[in-house]
């Protein structure tokens, strides 16, 4: 019974103003600046009933009045506190537009409501609630924004910073890098060259019979008596061919 009451009332009030606009019409005049202050007087009591009584979601499909009353429940709920009241208000009328502003009085902030209507008074526009703040609070938010926003500058200076140095840091790591890999390069040839020597050895020690047949056979063809004058160090396979060694 109460919804019913509640958007009753504020069909009544948009009725009676956009009665009150056709009949100044009439006389080629907009609503007088008292019928648009009541009707907007009027209109904020109604806002906060349907607010209070949680019935936003009812006009979902209306943006303009959707939109106005959950500003005006953020406002309540963060800054007005609760409502006590409206204390007058001002109209103003354009050749498009009709705004009426409408002061309102709460436990913790005042605040302005601003309706903005079409010229005939018959649909809504937009609905915004203004809070007002004491100095000194307006200078707090005004310090704390620029703290944060000093700090959030330091913050990615101070990670620049950290990444700068952290490229420092992988210049180090590639050049001991190098450097490892060209000392494994420099030894790798006296390795080979010591693998060789031992391949070579165990490639004679295991050619031992063989080692003896050729001393033997150098030394008949010397004319020696015996192989003591000299020593077979290494044998080694030769790639010509028989034409080619005769």
């Amino acid at each position: 019974m109460k919804k019913l009451l509640v958007i009753l009332g504020m069909l009544t009030c948009m009725a009676g103003l956009a009665a009150c606009g056709e009949e100044e019409k009439a006389n080629d005049g907009p609503v007088t600046e008292k019928e648009a202050v009541d009707f907007g007087t009027k209109f904020v009591e109604d806002m906060n009933n349907i607010v209070s009584a949680g019935y936003i979601e009812q006009y979902v499909n209306q943006p303009e009045l959707y939109n106005g009353f959950l500003d005006w429940k953020s406002a309540l709920e963060e800054d007005i506190g609760t409502f006590e009241g409206t204390n007058g208000g001002t109209a103003e009328f354009g050749e498009e537009e009709m705004v009426i502003r409408v002061n309102v009085l709460g436990s913790d902030h005042d605040a302005t409501v601003e309706i903005v209507l079409d010229n005939e008074g018959s649909s809504f526009v937009g609905i915004t609630t203004n809070v007002h703040y004491s100095t000194g609070e307006i200078m707090l938010k005004a310090g704390m924004n620029t703290v944060i926003g000093m700090g959030t500058v330091f913050v990615v200076l101070i990670l620049i910073s950290l990444i700068i140095s952290c490229f420092s840091l992988i210049s180090k790591f590639e050049k001991r890098g190098k450097k490892k890999q060209e000392k494994e390069a420099a030894s790798a040839p006296a390795a080979d060259a010591v693998v060789s020597q031992i391949a070579a050895k165990e490639e004679l020690s295991d050619d031992t019979e063989l080692v003896a047949v050729i001393a033997a056979a150098i030394a008949a063809y010397e004319g020696a008596a015996s192989t003591d004058g000299f020593v077979v160090r290494s044998i080694r396979k030769s790639n010509k061919t028989k034409w080619q060694n005769a």
